[in-house]
């Protein structure tokens, strides 16, 4: 019986294309992305206020939508999990029709002040009927219907060079 090789977390972005196309380029390295959530992670993801989510369709129509909140809005629940209380905005529920057909996802970081920016690749669900969860992700004073749930499969941070300092 094969066994099925165990895909590496860099071959979530570097896919045979762009491995090709690092290949001409003079830019492909081996590595891989960071799987576990690390506590100096975990303490940057704790620390934002905004983060993008993209999302997809089942035809791959992508699609992004901020997110945000005070210092703490995203949580990192253990060393695979980073979940949010869904609040009501724009009510177009793209990113959650997207979901419920396709559950890849990406968090977008990006800490202008302090020139930081992570990307962290994953699964999400949304989950509606779990009420001690909804409670502990929800703002005080705000109300969630639902939460996304992140299981991380893979994150990497990149490079500062072109982020611009921004103060808040």
């Amino acid at each position: 019986m094969s066994r099925r090789p165990q895909l590496v977390s860099s071959d979530l972005a570097f896919t045979p294309a762009v491995k090709a196309v690092q290949a001409k380029k003079g830019s492909r390295a081996p590595g891989a992305f960071e799987r576990d959530i690390s506590d100096e992670l975990a303490a940057f993801i704790a620390a934002q206020t905004t983060t993008y989510l993209a999302t997809a369709s089942l035809q791959g129509q992508p699609y992004v939508q901020h997110r945000g909140g005070a210092p703490g809005f995203l949580h990192v629940l253990d060393a695979h999990t980073i979940a949010f209380a869904d609040l009501r905005g724009n009510r177009q529920y793209i990113s959650l029709g997207n979901l419920s057909e396709n559950p890849k996802v990406m968090l977008f970081l990006m800490d202008y002040a302090h020139r930081q920016r992570v990307k962290v690749w994953g699964t999400a669900r949304v989950v509606e009927d779990d009420a001690p969860l909804l409670a502990r992700l929800t703002p005080e004073g705000e109300r969630a219907d639902q939460a996304i749930v992140i299981t991380v499969a893979a994150w990497d941070g990149n490079c500062p060079k072109y982020i611009p300092q921004l103060r808040p």
